[in-house]
């Protein structure tokens, strides 16, 4: 460093209002005006007077800067040489941006207020979208001949035939663990046969339908989500609408139908299967054989034992559709809306499924079924 080097300095002049910089705003010599920089008061306006800087470099034009955004209304220099105006627009071109500011944190009650706020949201914008979907496809229903079958009876083969393997699988090992579970304890007290009892009320009425709603909101109600989201994201739906085609009269309804119509016959492959894989288990573990396993089941499956799993499944399908087409209509911004749409859609309907069940069991118990 040179002796005769002028440290940067700032002078201020409360009289004229005048902040004048002087010295060698160089990267050596900015200690001391950065120090004064951060204590000046940003209250009042100021004039910023550099002809008495003598030397510049990239650092200075950055203190220079910062102080120029500090002062209320950003101040013009004066007194610049023009190769000091060309260094500080070259600078102010490549500064690195601000960082983003973070979000707001929120108490716990804050918190909770804009979750409930979120929920109450969510909730109405589901209702009209139901609304909407009632008004549209209530006057189609009655005219069932203006109805596109051939597109049901496509859906009624993706969400229904395609699903039976990975159906029948889960029901047959559901039925295992029933069996297994619940037999060990009976074998106890010698009640081996009423492990016909367990396994099919638990299976007809609970276990079938339940499982099967859940196996298919995962499989078929987010390929539904899916599908319509990406639908709205290319503007599929808007040329529809151009076209005179309602989206819900193409989307939606047929999916309604075909579900509505599928979902009794997965139950009762379910049941089947279920019940198939707890006769294996009880014929070669706990010695029921396959006829005396036969011939309990109309002692151990009442009257309503079998309607009651079936009446539950059409309105877990409605539950379903409904969820996973509302979130797909209401996907907007990127494809990552997309992914984020079908999740919601999957937890959301599953969660509907169970509630719906609860209900179900609270009502046939009032009822006596």
């Amino acid at each position: 460093m040179s002796e005769t080097a002028t440290p940067a300095s700032i002078v201020r002049d409360n009289a004229t209002t005048t902040l004048a910089c002087h010295g060698q705003w160089t990267l050596e010599h900015l200690t001391r005006s950065l120090t004064r920089l951060r204590r000046l008061g940003a209250t009042r306006q100021w004039r910023l007077d550099v002809s008495g800087i003598e030397r510049l470099d990239t650092a200075g034009a950055m203190l220079l800067l910062e102080l120029q955004e500090r002062l209320p209304g950003g101040p013009e220099f004066t007194g610049l040489q023009p190769h000091q105006s060309a260094l500080l627009e070259m600078v102010r071109e490549h500064r690195a941006p601000e960082a983003p500011a973070l979000p707001p944190r929120f108490g716990p009650l804050a918190s909770l207020g804009r979750g409930t706020l979120d929920v109450l949201d969510q909730t109405l914008a589901f209702l009209a979208f139901l609304g909407e979907f009632m008004v549209d496809s209530l006057p189609r229903l009655l005219r069932p001949f203006s109805l596109r079958w051939k597109q049901v009876v496509g859906e009624i083969q993706q969400a229904g035939v395609h699903a039976l393997p990975i159906l029948g699988l889960l029901s047959f090992l559901t039925g295992v663990v029933i069996a297994y579970q619940g037999g060990a304890p009976l074998e106890q007290y010698g009640a081996n046969i009423l492990i016909v009892d367990l396994l099919t009320i638990t299976m007809l009425r609970e276990m079938a339908p339940l499982m099967t709603a859940i196996i298919v909101a995962g499989r078929t109600g987010s390929a539904y989500a899916a599908q319509i989201g990406t639908m709205k994201i290319t503007e599929e739906t808007d040329a529809l609408r151009t076209l005179g085609i309602g989206p819900l009269e193409i989307l939606a309804l047929p999916k309604l139908l075909a579900l509505i119509i599928v979902m009794p016959l997965l139950t009762m492959f379910a049941d089947v299967m279920g019940v198939l894989g707890g006769m294996v288990v009880a014929h070669n573990m706990f010695d029921v054989s396959y006829t005396d396993f036969i011939n309990r089941m109309p002692e151990a499956i009442g009257p309503s034992t079998f309607w009651v799993g079936i009446v539950k499944a059409p309105v877990f399908a409605a539950i379903i559709v409904a969820i996973s087409c509302h979130h797909g209509f209401a996907v907007k911004g990127s494809t990552e809306a997309v992914g984020a749409a079908t999740t919601r859609s999957v937890v959301q309907s599953i969660f509907l499924v169970i509630v719906a069940d609860a209900a179900f069991s609270i009502i046939f118990n009032l009822l006596g079924l």
